[in-house]
């Protein structure tokens, strides 16, 4: 009678450890998906910060430019008020998220090309520290936003698998989604001469 309470409270003490470590693991994935998400966010505010100063260069010097500057504050505004907490990340909330994302990189490069119309511009020193930071952020992105599925999938993997997956479901952890290339970016840009 005695080993029989021994060994129902060593398998309950096992079951209840069990527990406590599969859902603190799950929190600190979770918490891994908030932060890179955050830096995601981070350095699109970085471009947004960066976007006002570029047009306002520009303006000086291509003045009757403005339908294309007009596009890109147009953007920046929309790609600004999409936010997205990680709360309320779905798939369609990520896709809106990402397309305001694209419409800004589009009018941006559409103010890049622009731009080369302007040799004076493009000397300018200012224009070219911002060009540069632009550059810059764009690859910080991009690195970014592949931290944040690599964090995503090592998350959505814990919380598929079995039996962490039982723990999950009592908790209500949910699969995160993750960045996908814009569509059309399959086929290579055509290039004429």
């Amino acid at each position: 009678m005695k080993k029989t309470w021994i060994i129902v409270v060593a398998i309950l003490a096992l079951v209840v450890i069990f527990c406590v470590t599969s859902y603190n693991s799950l929190v600190s994935k979770e918490e891994a998906v908030e932060t890179a998400w955050s830096n995601v966010e981070n350095q699109y505010q970085r471009r947004a910060d960066l976007i006002p100063n570029l047009v306002n260069t520009v303006k000086g010097y291509a003045d009757h430019e403005k339908e294309t500057l007009d596009a890109v504050v147009s953007a920046r505004a929309k790609a600004t008020q999409t936010s997205v907490s990680l709360d309320e990340l779905t798939p369609e909330r990520m896709a809106a998220f990402q397309k305001a994302q694209g419409e800004l990189s589009s009018a941006l490069s559409r103010l890049l090309v622009t731009v080369e119309r302007y040799p004076d511009l493009k000397a300018n020193q200012n224009f070219q520290t911002l060009q540069a930071q632009l550059e810059g952020t764009e690859n910080r992105i991009s690195v970014e936003r592949r931290k944040f599925n690599d964090e995503a999938r090592q998350y959505n993997t814990s919380i598929r698998r079995f039996p962490a997956n039982i723990i999950a479901s009592m908790f209500g952890f949910e699969k995160h989604p993750y960045f996908e290339a814009e569509e059309g970016s399959e086929k290579a840009p055509e290039v004429k001469f």
